[in-house]
Formats: structure tokens, sequence, C-alpha cells
């Protein structure tokens, strides 16, 4: 029991601006280009005009499965640890590769914590996991404020057991990150009453994807690109179609498709029936490190999701990607895309080929407007989505809830 008040009393000793020892739980950092937010926190590399307080450094550890599979490629993912600033703790999950399911062995999550002696928990995984429960017991053992992170938009029908989680879970957490607006309104339905922010799980690194070299175009085509799954629930038959009515108002276009998924044969066929396959590149599954020199080639990135009774778009990472590089993007009114991109005139309504024609055709007749929209993109990226500016707004909340506790 000692080894318990050990660690209760930590983040009471311990929670100073100069000395503040935050542990991240979460799948997502297996991968190592995936921890960009936890080593800008870690080096202290954060916006000249951030305030003092806020600016210095942390100390930043990470649980991660040592045995995570993603189920959707059918492949085992090792842990990575690239960055020497970051604390890294592999332990293995059992019932890997399921989101909601997996969980730690108790014992393990105890040697960590006993290890790091952490002020703040941060656990990304939804609030009805398992792997929150675990960590929501642990900070009341313990005493240590809850951070959770989530990107759940949609009320589903949840078993009792799960329900039951996610209210334990709510009640311990001081603060809970939503990947979006949804997942915010999400939250007050389910009673939760603390703090709340809206804010990605990652920002995005602009040294890594950044606006190409200037340079004389090598194509006289305008081309639309979109890097993703192929599933219906994505619309690129919406795209396909918006390039049939591009290429017969006589535009000069070329559709590049990247990613793999179980609508590609379906669309192949699509794009024969609609006459267009001669204008539709199809690269295939494009790794991560890649992205950046495909995108390079687009003029434009679209993002065509629609909304199912089981899915709509929580993010569009690929949009903050392609912004950081100076493409425009256009994207569907499909849950978040709207809120990410900010600008309605490049948003179209789900299903609507004639919508999006307009907002590419505009694109491609204006150059003045088009090079409007690569300004606007590259600054909102710069202001709202940067790993630097999602750093500074965890440090921000965090000595906030902090001062809270303190004040109880």
């Amino acid at each position: 029991m000692a080894a318990l008040d050990h660690v209760a009393l930590t983040h009471l000793d311990t929670a100073t601006d100069a000395d503040l020892r935050v542990l991240f739980v979460s799948h997502t950092y297996v991968v190592g280009i995936n921890q960009g937010k936890l080593t800008a926190i870690a080096s202290g590399a954060l916006p000249s005009s951030s305030p003092p307080a806020i600016a210095r450094p942390i100390t930043v550890g990470l649980l991660a499965p040592s045995n995570w599979k993603s189920l959707e490629w059918n492949r085992s993912l090792p842990l990575e640890a690239p960055h020497s600033q970051l604390k890294i703790y592999a332990a293995p999950v059992a019932m890997s590769g399921r989101g909601g399911a997996h969980f730690y062995a108790p014992w393990r999550i105890w040697q960590v914590l006993r290890d790091f002696q952490p002020n703040i928990i941060q656990v990304e995984e939804e609030v009805f996991s398992l792997c929150a429960l675990e960590f929501a017991l642990s900070a009341k053992l313990t005493q240590t404020p809850l951070v959770l992170f989530g990107w759940e938009n949609q009320a589903r029908s949840l078993p009792l057991a799960r329900r039951w989680i996610r209210q334990l879970v709510l009640n311990t957490a001081s603060l809970i990150i939503a990947g979006n607006h949804d997942g915010a309104d999400l939250l007050h339905q389910w009673g939760y009453r603390g703090l709340i922010e809206v804010m990605p799980q990652m920002g995005v690194d602009p040294e890594v994807f950044h606006p190409a070299p200037a340079t004389e175009p090598d194509s006289p085509e305008f081309r639309i690109g979109y890097l993703g799954r192929l599933v219906p629930e994505k619309g690129i038959d919406t795209l396909l179609a918006a390039l049939c009515l591009l290429r017969s108002h006589s535009l000069n276009c070329r559709l590049i498709l990247c990613g793999s998924g179980s609508s590609e044969t379906v669309l192949k066929q699509a794009a024969q029936d609609q006459q267009i396959s001669e204008w539709v590149t199809w690269q295939g599954a494009i790794p991560h490190h890649q992205a950046p020199s495909i995108m390079s080639q687009f003029d434009v990135l679209v993002l065509p999701s629609r909304t199912t009774p089981a899915w709509k778009e929580q993010f569009g990472h690929v949009l903050i990607e392609a912004m950081a590089m100076g493409i425009p993007v256009v994207g569907s009114n499909s849950g978040e895309i709207p809120n990410v991109i900010g600008r309605a005139d490049l948003i179209f309504p789900e299903d609507n080929a004639q919508a999006l024609t307009q907002i590419l055709q505009r694109l491609i007749e204006n150059p003045a407007w088009r090079t409007e929209i690569q300004q606007y993109c590259l600054l909102r990226v710069q202001q709202h989505y940067t790993h630097d500016r999602i750093a500074q707004k965890l440090m921000t909340l965090w000595r906030k809830i902090l001062r809270q506790g303190e004040n109880l």
C-alpha cells in the first residue's frame, strides 16, 4: 500500500511549471511519425509567442502496446521509438487491434505509474473502452488528474457494461478532449459536466508537409487528388462523377486516386462506364512517408466523404496535411470536414457531384482565387493544426485543471 500512497501524492508535490510529468496512453503512438505532438511538448519547441509559463519543458511518458496489430491491414505494428525526448514504456495488451476492447495487465500499469510518477494521465482511447476504465480506476486510486481524448461522433447503442464504463470514466475525468464538434455534443448528452475542448488528436509537422518549391508546371492538366481508403463511405464515386462533368465541359483535368479498399473494383468499373478511365490514375496504397511527395503532384485535394448509419467523418487528417503543403482542399459536409476546412465556399453537400464540379471548375478557371485558397490553407494550419499549436493548447489546459485541483 505504501507504493500506492507514494504515487497518490506525486501530482500534489510536483505539479509546478518547472516539473510537470504527463503520461500518455494510446495505441495510436506505436507509429513513430504519430509522436510529433508528444515530442513538441517534451522539447518545449513551441511558438515564440507562447507565455513563459506555457513554454517551459514538460517530461512526457508514453505507454503503448508492444504487440499492436492493425486489423485493417492484417499486420503487426512494432512500437517505434525514434524520439529520445520521450520516456517510452512498452507492454503487451490483450485483444490487440481492438480499440475499445484491448487492455493492459494491471501489474504493468502500476509498474509504469510507480516508475514515472505522473502529475497527469492522458488516455487517448474512447471513454467506453476497457483501457479508459483501467486508467480511470488508477487515477482514482492515485488521486491523479485524468484527461481523455476520443473521436466518437455518433450516438451508438452500447451494451449495459459499456455504458457503465462510460459513466465511470466521465465521472473521473478532469478534462475530455473531443476530436470533433459532434463528439463534444455527445459528451454533453451523456451528462459530462467537466471541461471539454475540441481539437484533433494530432497536428501536422510542417517540416514534413510543406509547400513544394515553385517550378514550371510539368503538365497542362489540372490534377485532382484523393488520398485515403477506397470504401463506399468515402464517396469516391461522387468524385468520379464530378470528373465526368468537368471533362464534359472541356476542362483539362486528371484524377489521382491514392489508396486501396473494398470498392476499388467497383470504382474502376464505374470509371469505365462513364468513359473517363484514361483520365484516372490509380496509385494504390501509399506509405505515409511517401504521402508528401505524392501529394505535391495535386493541384487540389478532395475529401468527398458521405455519412452512413454507422459512420461519418471524424476529422480528415489528410486535409491538414494537404493544407500545410499549400494545396487547396475541398470537402463534403460530412461530420467534421466543414469545421476543419473553415470556409463554406470549399464545402459541397454530400453526394452532390454538381456542387463539387462547380467548386473545382472555379479553381481551374480562376488562378487568382486558387492562389488565395493556397494562402488561406497555409495560414489556417499555422494558426490551428501544427503539432506545436496542439501542444500549446494542451499545456494551457493541463495547467488549468491543476489549478482547479489546488483550489478544491
